[in-house]
């Protein structure tokens, strides 16, 4: 392994909001978003870094990283792993799925622990069982070398009655009961990761769980928070769980991350034809692996068994009634390519990375709790394809005038375009997709 140039670079700093912007001749959209960031000190320098080399890891760890295929640091990486792994301070981190965050608070948990200590030193709160399990084999691949032992905190799994293990990702629920119960201790803990945070405050009694495990932790103890979006009620955790962060790292709105993905809808007419719309959408074009998006449980098991029906190799996911086992097993086979389409309702919407995904169908509008259009879950949802910067296809049906109405409220609070496309005219998608899925070539080869 060659060695890097280890200067580091010092952000020029404006008024104590950092703009940072990449000038490299490079359409990765990974390394050409804006970012502005926010620090509480104005007298403390900034930094960001080019190579993974400048960062003073541990040799096991840097190691790790290029084992994964990590070749240079994406923008959110270069900005935000000299706070994390070199700095004591708290970070509020904007940042897309597929954008290397996971990577880089990894990192952060993995260099801070101290092997020789049988404790928990560093906890990941992921809002769901799959992105526990994501993040729990991220941190895995990277920490491969070193004798630093994860374990997976979620519920229906077996754990052991004391807790040697030094680095724990679970669950908001399952952390705070083995909290209060004396099983999980934290007299050790250095760092706690807050992932997705907006998914975070639009769960029934997550955001309180999440307040009550802050008030349970040491005093002094680095708090990352990391959220794709920043709604009111992302801002009202922050002021109870990082009330004075000492670097806030934002993206500017036009780098949500929708440039790469192609967005059409397609009027069904009736919600009665969407299922018909939905098996011509697979007859006539060629797609590679998809994710199809719906709003109820019963419409998920509804659509996976006519799915079956018709001969598809399909795989569902949904929260309750769904155990564990099965989800892990369904979103298995799915990752592996043992089937081609998987029925999700918004549990999968968040963080989960597969990059083979080219296709993503809304059939039902996303809405929040209030039956409102949802934009957050759009962004989420429609971002399961351009994954690290590849492209993709998003298709939303509509059926009526209140549909049609919910996308557009969506899509102008987005500020982005979306095509309608004919039922009828479906074939011409196949060009595209096809065009998608050759460029599908892992990040950085």
């Amino acid at each position: 392994m060659s060695e890097t140039d280890k200067k580091t670079e010092q952000v020029e700093e404006k008024d104590n909001v950092e703009e940072i912007d990449d000038t490299q001749n490079n359409d990765d959209d990974l390394f050409n978003v804006q970012l502005e960031i926010q620090q509480s000190d104005p007298n403390s320098p900034l930094y960001s870094i080019k190579s993974f080399n400048e960062l003073g890891l541990k040799p096991e760890l840097l190691k790790g990283v290029y084992a994964m295929g990590y070749n240079k640091p994406s923008k959110i990486q270069e900005a935000a792993l000299p706070i994390i792994v070199q700095s004591p301070n708290n970070l509020i981190a904007q940042s897309q799925s597929g954008t290397g965050k996971t990577a880089a608070f990894t990192l952060g948990m993995l260099n801070c622990v101290d092997p020789a200590i049988d404790a928990p030193q560093a906890i990941c709160i992921s809002p769901t069982k799959e992105l526990a399990q994501q993040t729990f084999d991220v941190i895995s691949k990277i920490g491969q070398f070193s004798d630093i032992k994860p374990l997976l905190y979620v519920p229906e799994l077996d754990l052991p009655a004391v807790v040697k293990n030094q680095v724990i990702i679970g669950t908001p629920g399952k952390i705070l009961t083995h909290i209060l119960n004396r099983k999980l201790s934290i007299k050790h803990l250095k760092m706690v990761v807050m992932d997705e945070a907006d998914f975070i405050v639009s769960m029934e009694n997550v955001p309180t769980q999440i307040q009550q495990i802050h008030r349970l932790l040491p005093k002094q103890i680095k708090i990352c928070l990391f959220s794709a979006t920043f709604s009111q009620g992302v801002e009202n955790l922050i002021k109870n769980v990082v009330p004075e962060p000492n670097v806030d790292i934002r993206l500017k709105k036009s780098d949500l991350g929708l440039q790469r993905i192609h967005q059409y809808f397609i009027d069904c007419g009736s919600e009665s034809n969407k299922p018909f719309i939905l098996s011509d959408l697979y007859g006539f074009i060629s797609i590679g692996q998809s994710i199809v998006f719906v709003h109820t449980i019963q419409t998920a098991k509804t659509l996976y068994e006519k799915m079956k029906e018709d001969g598809h190799s399909v795989s569902i996911l949904y929260g309750k009634d769904l155990s564990t086992e099965a989800r892990f097993e369904h979103l298995k086979n799915f990752r592996e390519g043992k089937s081609k389409v998987l029925i999700s309702t918004n549990v999968l919407a968040r963080g989960i990375d597969i990059p083979q995904v080219s296709l993503v169908v809304n059939y039902d509008i996303p809405l929040d709790e209030n039956a409102r259009p949802d934009p957050v879950h759009y962004l989420h949802r429609i971002g399961r394809v351009g994954r690290f910067g590849r492209s993709g296809v998003a298709i939303t049906f509509v059926h009526d005038q209140s549909s049609k109405t919910k996308l557009n409220n969506i899509i102008e609070h987005l500020g982005h375009h979306i095509e309608e496309i004919n039922a009828s005219e479906l074939e011409q998608l196949d060009g595209i997709l096809k065009g998608i899925r050759n460029q599908l070539t892992p990040l950085n080869n």
